[in-house]
């Protein structure tokens, strides 16, 4: 199979927008893993949504709204793979301190160190050292 490199959309970043069953309970874990609140929307009063930031990367969450029902799956066959330069090892002793259970310890990958969690609505994060040698 032919492998291409060429594209047409010359994008700069991507903001992934995940629905959540509980807004507060995600906003806990994702700072947890060391990601702040950008930015908070609301309606009436009520927190409908976050923007997360890690760095120059984002995450969007909003509250469901559960128009399309309470037992809405969320977060399968998806996996966000974050990259950064910082300790992984850390990173996960301290989301461990936070509480988050870790589907993996740190462990050496052909592209790096890695961990993986998986949020409260099993929205896959595999969290790695870029350019590290394994």
């Amino acid at each position: 199979m032919k492998t291409t490199v060429e594209s047409t959309l010359q994008a700069t970043t991507i903001v992934p927008s995940l629905t959540a069953n509980d807004l507060q309970r995600s906003i806990r874990f994702y700072e947890g893993l060391g990601f702040g609140v950008e930015e908070r929307w609301e309606d009436k009063g009520e927190l409908m949504g976050v923007m997360l930031r890690a760095g120059k990367s984002r995450i969007g969450l909003n509250q469901d709204d559960w128009k399309q029902g309470r037992d809405r799956v969320k977060g399968v066959g998806m996996r966000i793979s974050i990259a950064t330069a910082q300790n992984v090892d850390e990173i996960a002793a301290s989301a461990k301190s936070a509480g988050i259970k870790l589907q993996s310890e740190p462990h050496d990958t052909p592209w790096g160190r890695a961990f993986e969690a998986t949020d409260p609505d099993r929205f896959k994060l595999t969290i790695y050292t870029e350019g590290s040698e394994s």
